[in-house]
């Protein structure tokens, strides 16, 4: 089994140590050619990028590449790389500060979150003290300073004529949670007379004195650079500019590097399972400028590590829990704002899959938050990316198949909390189930005309087929069984919905779908009209099957759904002859 597993390179999914992936044989994507670009754009340095997308690892591979204490490991650590044979002058020229924000529990109130900040920044301090051989005495005097303001402000005064490099992880992660539950503690902490603004404003007095010579930061989202730049009014935001696109995250052709051992132990095409990657966990562009979009790098990695060799099948799940749980905790920051304005953008982008907005560089609480801040937020978290601009604004679309099922969840969870329904995920699983071991679509009927019934009157007075379409996605989405696309396009025509089989789950029958809705009018009209919209679907389903991309789909059952938004009703349909 040892040389079984030698076969495959390891893949460092959850690691974010440089040395231990560079020493122990992992594989590392090379991101090293970005070390003189950050150089030359400047001193202090601002990269966000969504969560899981690999920030901590660049930012473990610069605090090696820079630290004075490393020197001796240069060559073994960078050699290979593209720094190690383009070295900068700065190469482990600096001793190096580092903090990271993640883990910070917000619950408490303000003066629990203090606390616990307080003690992170002394830890981090005191790390660097020992480990650059400051005297016991300078320990002690940052211990008995009392706030993260007055204890980083007392360390660079014991560095004074000294110059530094400070490395920032996930400097807005206990931000993100305050915010999301509470929008006034946030303002408390974060603005002006907060323990954080004063904290970032020593950062700027010990760049004026020359001590903090170099900081980069990485985060999420901009939502603390109003608080941080309004007293730290020197750094530079490099996180939607060109020449960063692919900085952090993986290009197409990392991709085939990792995916090309798959491939050829498999004897699988190369493209295929690009393609199918490329669907499930590409799509990012920060610049619309840039050449290319990103995968994130961790979704990416655990489909590689989690593949079964012995069948040569996907992983099941196609995302690791962890991940899932982490942007679940996210969707709270939907509840920011106005709620039925997010609600009606989180509507528009399950209905059409785009919004349209002008893109925030940063946030402004005092000023309040708007539509186009919320759909801002959204991109930064990597919930939409830009696709395109227009004369009003930037286009934004969901990037990748992994986000949309996260949406379909949560639109759910808001569809039951709106009108004070329970739609049960179980009934739902064996409803689906039926339908792609038996093709029997009828018990997934009955839970959408319940559904459709206890909707509120709200809800209802809006309804067309885009909503009843919408609302059968939901249903379908909370389940792990079918690949779901909805007016996928084949052959020029638009199939409303395609289940598809996905590895590697084996199913008896796939399914394409046609909704049909008929407004509701006197019985009579109601009987004719409703016997039209039959015989338009299944003449517009009998179309497709005809297609040669949809005649080469396995034991697919073709169906229209006829509804008025209370009843519906499903017919199978069979090939012309």
């Amino acid at each position: 089994m040892l040389g079984y597993h030698r076969m495959f390179p390891k893949i460092p999914y959850g690691e974010s140590n440089f040395k231990k992936i560079i020493e122990e044989g992992f594989v590392y994507i090379d991101k090293t050619d970005y070390i003189p670009q950050l150089e030359a754009a400047g001193s202090h340095i601002f990269l966000l990028r969504p969560r899981r997308f690999g920030k901590s690892l660049f930012l473990s591979m610069l605090e090696y590449y820079y630290d004075v204490a490393r020197q001796d490991e240069f060559e073994t650590l960078f050699g290979k790389l593209y720094i190690g044979q383009h070295p900068t002058k700065l190469h482990n020229t600096y001793p190096v500060l580092f903090m990271d924000f993640s883990g910070i529990d917000t619950d408490g109130g303000h003066d629990a979150i203090f606390q616990r900040i307080n003690e992170k920044v002394d830890t981090y301090l005191l790390s660097f003290l020992r480990r650059y051989a400051y005297p016991e005495a300078t320990q002690q005097e940052i211990k008995a300073k009392t706030s993260p303001a007055a204890k980083i402000e007392h360390f660079f005064d014991l560095l004074e004529g000294e110059k530094i490099l400070f490395l920032i992880d996930e400097y807005d992660h206990f931000a993100n949670s305050i915010l999301a539950d509470d929008l006034k503690l946030f303002q408390k902490i974060m603005g002006k007379g907060g323990f954080v603004r004063s904290f970032y404003e020593v950062l700027k007095t010990a760049t004026q004195r020359g001590v903090l010579d170099r900081l980069f930061v990485t985060g999420v989202t901009p939502l603390m650079l109003d608080s941080m730049t309004s007293g730290f009014n020197i750094g530079q935001n490099l996180s939607l500019h060109e020449d960063f696109n692919e900085a952090i995250g993986f290009t197409e052709a990392e991709v085939s590097t990792l995916l090309h051992p798959l491939a050829t132990h498999c004897s699988l095409a190369l493209a295929t399972l690009r393609e199918d990657a490329r669907l499930w966990y590409n799509g990012y562009r920060f610049n619309l400028k840039a050449d290319t979009s990103v995968y994130n790098a961790n979704m990416l990695l655990y489909f590689v590590k989690n593949f079964d060799h012995k069948r040569c099948e996907y992983p099941e799940p196609m995302l690791d829990e962890n991940i899932a749980s982490d942007y679940g905790k996210i969707m709270k920051l939907f509840s920011i704002g106005n709620r039925d304005t997010n609600y009606s953008v989180l509507e528009l982008l399950i209905n059409t899959g785009e919004a349209q907005a002008a893109q925030r560089r940063k946030f402004e609480f005092d000023k309040g938050f708007e539509r186009d801040d919320f759909i801002s937020l959204l991109a930064y978290m990597g919930f939409i990316t830009l696709a395109r601009k227009t004369f009003s604004g930037e286009i934004f679309v969901i990037p990748n198949y992994a986000i949309r099922e996260f949406y379909f969840h949560y639109f759910k969870v808001e569809l039951e909390r709106r009108n004070q329904f329970s739609i049960p995920n179980h009934t739902l699983r064996l409803a689906v189930e039926q339908l792609a071991v038996n093709a029997d679509f009828q018990p997934l009927i009955t839970e959408l005309e319940r559904a459709l019934q206890l909707l509120s009157n709200r809800d209802a007075m809006g309804m067309d087929e885009k909503h009843v379409k919408v609302l059968l996605l939901t249903l379908l989405y909370q389940t792990q069984i079918y690949f779901i696309h909805s007016e996928r396009e084949m052959g020029h025509k638009y199939p409303d919905i395609l289940l598809l089989e996905r590895n590697p789950l084996k199913v008896p029958f796939q399914h394409l779908v046609e909704l049909k809705y008929c407004k509701k009018g006197k019985k009579a009209d109601l009987k004719e009209g409703w016997a039209a919209k039959q015989q338009e679907g299944i003449a517009q389903v009998q179309g497709y099957l005809q297609l040669p991309e949809v005649n080469r789909l396995r034991d697919l059952a073709a169906w229209v759904l006829v509804t008025d938004g209370e009843t519906v009703e499903v017919l199978r349909v069979e090939s012309s002859p």
